[in-house]
């Protein structure tokens, strides 16, 4: 077996690619509701001819084997199928049908992706040394993250190492790009409820102003950034909602509600700032005669990619993707549930720029006009069957090995 055989044969799979992404795409169902995405993954699975399938991994992930005929590593893949609660405005001619859900994320071309791989190989099955997991994720959009209770239910168990893309938008297409180190942050949620005392505008001495208290709580919390924040540590805290009254101009009004979001790389940082979330909040409503809830949610920790993974998928990148550029890329403060993964067993989250202004796909992760250009699957696919020669193609990966040493030592 050849890696150009295959790859012409992953080319030759790529309209059903783009069909059973535009299926997935015209039907998306949110995190945890992914009930018929998940009974097509299956049954195209089932189709390719797997029968070791399991099902309702984590309480909604699929999970398939590709066993090589000789004993050699495990490694994994994984791709995630949920949408999100967005009401769709592409205008595409396989737009949502389901009103008020849309794949705004990718996760559509995720699922394709790693579909054509799983075909295109099953017929080299008995060509490889070790195996190939397949893993379907679903709820990668909402807490906890379909993630976390797959490796918890121990789908990973038994694998060496793990990887996974994502698509990335509005960046144009034609680059792979990897971070080593943290790549993703942690990406935290906090609900503050301010409670005081309602009263007439004229007489705010006889009120406990929430509003007012509202607001000397918005400007302290951007003091722990500048303040209390290590410089060289990379942080955000962002109020996103303040709510307060009903509209009227003579009603103080007796509670007020502060949303907001923190994203952070360093353990202690994401330690320290949810403390002093806590702790101003509860001090400056004391000041003022308020009480006050905090609640402070942990989202996804940080996405570290592990150094001697993600020096191997570059070197193999650039020794077989000739036509692309392979590049590094910066961390990032969104947040992504692969994390959990790569806490669990060494493995890289590379990227596949997927932006195509030429076409208009220009828009951002999560915005009602999202869309990514096609062929950016494909590359996606032929950087997993670089990942598979490597690693269970008898030795055929070692034509990379010299690179991947000098990318180490680097």
């Amino acid at each position: 077996m050849s890696i150009n055989t295959i790859e012409e044969e992953l080319k030759e799979c790529f309209p059903y690619t783009v069909q059973w992404r535009r299926h997935l795409h015209e039907n998306p169902e949110p995190s945890f509701e992914e009930w018929d995405t998940r009974k097509f993954i299956v049954e195209k699975l089932r189709s390719f001819g797997y029968t070791e399938i399991e099902e309702n991994v984590g309480g909604g992930g699929i999970v398939t084997y590709l066993r090589g005929k000789n004993l050699g590593s495990t490694i994994a893949f994984r791709a995630d199928f949920d949408a999100l609660r967005i009401e769709e405005e592409t205008g595409l001619p396989f737009a949502s049908k389901n009103e008020g859900v849309m794949h705004a994320c990718g996760h559509d071309g995720h699922t394709a992706t790693l579909l054509s791989v799983a075909k295109v190989m099953k017929a080299h099955e008995d060509e490889l040394s070790g195996s190939v997991k397949f893993i379907f994720q679903h709820a990668e959009e909402v807490l906890p993250g379909g993630g976390k209770s797959m490796v918890e239910a121990g789908v990973l168990d038994d694998v060496d190492a793990v990887y996974g893309l994502h698509l990335r938008s509005p960046l144009e297409f034609g680059t792979v790009s990897y971070c080593s180190g943290y790549a993703m942050a942690a990406a935290d949620f906090f609900d503050i409820t301010i409670q005081g005392k309602g009263g007439h505008a004229a007489y705010p001495s006889a009120t406990v102003d929430s509003v007012v208290v509202a607001s000397y709580v918005v400007n302290q919390l951007q003091s722990i950034i500048s303040r209390n924040k290590d410089p060289k540590k990379a942080g955000v805290l962002t109020v996103s909602t303040l709510k307060a009254g009903d509209g009227a101009h003579n009603v103080i009004a007796d509670k007020a509600v502060i949303k907001g979001t923190v994203r952070t790389f360093d353990p202690e940082l994401r330690n320290l700032i949810e403390e002093k979330i806590s702790t101003m909040t509860r001090h400056i409503c004391d000041a003022h005669g308020a009480a006050c809830e905090v609640n402070y949610t942990r989202g996804y920790p940080a996405l570290f990619n592990h150094e001697k993974e993600t020096a191997l998928i570059k070197s193999l990148f650039e020794s077989n993707r000739k036509e692309l550029k392979i590049d590094s890329t910066s961390m990032r403060m969104g947040g992504e549930d692969f994390a959990y993964f790569l806490q669990e067993k060494p493995g890289s989250f590379f990227f596949v720029h997927s932006g195509n202004k030429e076409k208009g796909i220009i828009y951002p992760h999560h915005h009602p006009k999202f869309d990514f250009d096609e062929r950016a699957m494909l590359v996606g696919g032929q950087c997993f069957m670089d990942i598979i020669g490597h690693y269970l193609m008898n030795g055929e990966g070692s034509e990379t090995e010299e690179a991947y040493k000098a990318a180490v030592v680097d």
